[in-house]
């Protein structure tokens, strides 16, 4: 699809920035339900899409949107981009962040998440922290909370298995 276009919806930058988008035939815009399109996005091969989250439940829900009612972004395409990786042959979809938050006072691992589900859990492919990396697919509950308390911080991991057991999730 648009073989050696950029595609793309908004830009923002500075003159310079504009100026490379100006009569630049290699920079296409596209509508947004084009270029967000799953369908769209996953005729392309090898898509690897990269997100952020603020925080993921041990079952695999992503929110990356609000944390204790204070918006810090929106889903943004998040979920396309998320679903049309996974669509793409050879394509993965990648959520990414620290373990913590707060001066690592807080994981951004949950038993449960507490903010708006960006991302259902059955689209949760790889989620990735400093700790390492972890596909979720095709894992049960079980197993997805054991993979996701292998990548939060160390200083959290048996409150995580806690939660994961108050939850019923069969971990040790």
């Amino acid at each position: 699809m648009n073989r050696y276009k950029n595609v793309y919806t908004l830009a923002a930058g500075d003159e310079p920035f504009y100026e490379f988008l100006n009569d630049n035939s290699s920079m296409e815009a596209r509508p947004v339900d084009y270029v967000n399109d799953p369908s769209i996005i996953g005729q392309n091969y090898l898509v690897i899409s990269i997100s952020a989250f603020l925080e993921v439940g041990l079952d695999g829900e992503v929110n990356s949107e609000a944390i204790m009612g204070k918006q810090y972004s929106a889903p943004g395409g998040q979920l396309d981009f998320v679903r049309g990786a996974q669509l793409s042959k050879g394509g993965k979809s990648i959520l990414a962040a620290y373990s913590t938050a707060a001066n690592a006072s807080i994981s951004r691992i949950f038993p449960k998440i507490g903010g708006p589900t960006t991302d259902p859990r059955t689209d949760t492919q790889y989620v990735v922290t400093e700790y390492g990396v972890t596909c979720l697919t095709g894992k049960s509950t079980a197993q997805r909370a054991e993979a996701l308390i292998g990548i939060a911080h160390p200083k959290f991991r048996e409150e995580l298995h806690f939660g994961a057991r108050q939850l019923g999730y069969s971990v040790r």
